[in-house]
């Protein structure tokens, strides 16, 4: 078994497509429209499906906004210098909810990033 991907319900899908590509640096990897059923998805990632997991953008057509919850927590991604990740993500108009530094109670260097719908991304330092 193995995770294939997550999804995330958006409001406007051009604009999430292009922060995850244009401000995380991943590719689009394949869209679909489902008229019968009102919807588009949209498959993003670092790399292919066969050997990745990828996220899921799904846009309802008919919903113009969405409640997050209160149990969602966070998309993580590993970059190999934080530090330098939320420089270009802020260069890119990415929104940085917490900037590079060590984790509370601990040395792993994070931040945090906000997507345009409201997701928390964390930015975790490659391990040596």
């Amino acid at each position: 078994m193995r995770i294939l991907h997550t999804m995330l319900r958006v409001v406007d899908l051009q604009r999430s497509i292009q922060f995850y590509t244009e401000v995380l640096g991943m590719s689009l990897l394949r869209q679909k429209d489902h008229p019968d059923g009102k919807f588009t998805l949209a498959f993003l990632g670092y790399g292919a499906e066969a050997e990745n997991t990828v996220i899921e953008l799904t846009h309802n057509w008919d919903t113009d906004s969405y409640e997050l919850g209160n149990a969602y927590g966070h998309i993580a991604l590993e970059v190999d210098d934080v530090y330098q990740a939320t420089n270009k993500i802020k260069q890119r108009g990415g929104k940085i909810l917490r900037d590079a530094g060590p984790m509370n109670a601990g040395t792993t260097i994070i931040a945090f990033v906000e997507d345009p719908d409201g997701y928390q991304i964390e930015l975790i330092g490659k391990k040596a």
